[in-house]
């Protein structure tokens, strides 16, 4: 019973058919090494995080101090459209109605 239940858990996942080859330097190839020994990762989980966590970081904004500020202002105060907004906007529902 137990290996069904296995086998059904495997069978959702994405197979993992698809190569990558790396050349690295011996002191990267170390540490990767290591951070497989510490987490119990393989080498593309270990990729595969490390690109999540880049793309993450990347599609987040943080605003911190004065940019927070600045941000919030605008919300709460918003400045008045300026005539080629307007325009733009006037162009958008001609064509999307």
């Amino acid at each position: 019973m137990a290996s069904a239940a296995r086998r059904k858990v495997s069978d959702r996942r994405e197979r993992k058919k698809a190569r990558l080859e790396l050349r690295v330097a011996a002191s990267a190839k170390a540490l990767i090494r290591r951070a497989m020994a510490v987490s119990g990762l393989t080498a593309g989980d270990l990729a595969y995080e490390g690109a999540r966590r880049v793309l993450n970081e990347h599609e987040r904004m943080v605003l911190t101090g004065a940019d927070r500020d600045a941000f919030l202002a605008a919300l709460t105060n918003p400045p008045a459209p300026t005539a080629k907004l307007i325009d733009a906007l006037k162009r958008h529902r001609a064509l999307f109605g």
